[in-house]
C-alpha cells in the first residue's frame, strides 16, 4: 500500500475534511471562534417589544428633515385648502377695474390682477380647488387601480390576461391627451368632479401595475402559504393578509401621484378646457396672467409659486415614504 492510500484512509479515519492546496492568490483565513467572540452589538436583545415595517418606517421618517419639511408644507397647504377664511378676509370674486394691476399694500400683499381681483385672496382660494382635484383624485386612483391590479395579480391565468391587456391599452394613451380630448367632448358643462372623473379614467393604470406586482410576490410568502393551510379561504387570505402587505408601494405611488394630479387639473385649466373662469384655480389664473409677464410678472408669479410648492412638497413626501419603506435604503 502506498504513502498516498495511507493517508487517505487516516483521514477517513479520523473524520476530517481536506481541501487542496490553494492556488496562488487564493489564499484565505478563517478566524477561530476565539479570535472573533460574540460582541454587545450582534447580541439581541429579547426583551424588547417587536416592531412592525409600518414602526420602523416611522421611525426613519421623523428623522429624515426632507420629510419634516415637507410635511409640514403639506400639512400648511391642507389647513389653507380647508379653511381659506382664516388666511384672508377679502372675497377672490369681488373684483373691481379700478384697482388693476395695482401693487400691494393695504391688506392686499400680492397687489390686484388685471380685472382688479385682489391676487392674494385668489391664490388662497385657489388651494382648494387644485388640492381637493388631487387629493380626490389620488383617492379614486388607488382604488379603482388597486382593486384592479389586486385582482389580476392574485387570480392570475385568463383574468390576469384580460386585465392587463386592457390596463396596456389605456397605459398607450396619455393621460393629458386623453383628459383633453375627453373635455373636449363634454364642454357644455364643466364641473370639478368632471376633472376628476376624467383624471382617474386615465390615471389608474400606473397604480393598477405596481399593486399587481406588490400583490404577485406578497401572495407567494411563507404567510400566505401558512393561512391557506390552517383553512382560510382565498378571499380572505387576499383582504387580510396580501393586500395589507402589499400596501407600502401602492402610498408611495399614491403620494408622489398627487401632484401629478395638481399640476394636471392646473395645465387643464390653463388651456381653457378645464375649470370654468368662475371657479377660482391656480391653472386659470396663470391663463389670465400669462400675457402680464413682462409688464406685471407678479401676477404671475405668485400662482406659479403656489402651485410649485404644493407640488414639491408632495414629491419631496413620497420619495421620503419611499425610502423609509425600502428596506434596501436604510442604513444600520
Amino acid at each position: 500500500m502506498t504513502d498516498t492510500t495511507m493517508n487517505s484512509n487516516s483521514r477517513d479515519s479520523n473524520a476530517e475534511v481536506f481541501f487542496p492546496d490553494p492556488l496562488p492568490g487564493q489564499e484565505r483565513f478563517v478566524a477561530s471562534l476565539d479570535q472573533t467572540p460574540l460582541k454587545e452589538v450582534d447580541s439581541i436583545d429579547e426583551e424588547a417589544p417587536a416592531t412592525s415595517m409600518w414602526a420602523d418606517a416611522w421611525k426613519t421618517l421623523r428623522k429624515n428633515p426632507i420629510f419634516i419639511i415637507s410635511a409640514i408644507l403639506v400639512v400648511f397647504v391642507v389647513l389653507v385648502a380647508l379653511f381659506p377664511s382664516l388666511f384672508t378676509k377679502q372675497n377672490p370674486v369681488s373684483c373691481n377695474l379700478e384697482n388693476s394691476l395695482e401693487g400691494g399694500g393695504g391688506g392686499h400683499p400680492f397687489g390686484y390682477d388685471l380685472q382688479g381681483c385682489d391676487v392674494y385672496a385668489r391664490v388662497v382660494y385657489g388651494a382648494r380647488t387644485s388640492v381637493s382635484i388631487g387629493i380626490m383624485t389620488t383617492i379614486l386612483v388607488t382604488l379603482l387601480g388597486g382593486l384592479v391590479g389586486a385582482i389580476a395579480g392574485f387570480c392570475g391565468g385568463w383574468i390576469d390576461a384580460v386585465l392587463s391587456r386592457v390596463t396596456d391599452i389605456f397605459f398607450a394613451i396619455p393621460m393629458l391627451l386623453g383628459a383633453i380630448v375627453l373635455l373636449q367632448m363634454f364642454r357644455t358643462s364643466t364641473s370639478i368632479w368632471k376633472i376628476v372623473f376624467t383624471l382617474t379614467l386615465f390615471g389608474w393604470v400606473n397604480m393598477a401595475r405596481i399593486t399587481r406586482s406588490a400583490v404577485l410576490e406578497a401572495k407567494n410568502l411563507e404567510f400566505n402559504t401558512a393561512s391557506t393551510a390552517l383553512g382560510s379561504s382565498p378571499m380572505r387570505n387576499l383582504f387580510r393578509h396580501i393586500i395589507p402587505n402589499s400596501l407600502a408601494p401602492v402610498i408611495v405611488m399614491a403620494t408622489m401621484s398627487l401632484g401629478s394630479y395638481i399640476v394636471s387639473e392646473a395645465t387643464l385649466s390653463f388651456l381653457g378646457i378645464g375649470l370654468p373662469s368662475s371657479v377660482v384655480s391656480w391653472g386659470g389664473d396663470i391663463s389670465t396672467a400669462q400675457n402680464l409677464l413682462r409688464t406685471n410678472p407678479s401676477v404671475l408669479f405668485y400662482p406659479s409659486a403656489a402651485l410649485a410648492i404644493t407640488v414639491l412638497a408632495f414629491i419631496m413626501m413620497g420619495d421620503a415614504v419611499k425610502d423609509a419603506l425600502d428596506p434596501k435604503s436604510r442604513t444600520a
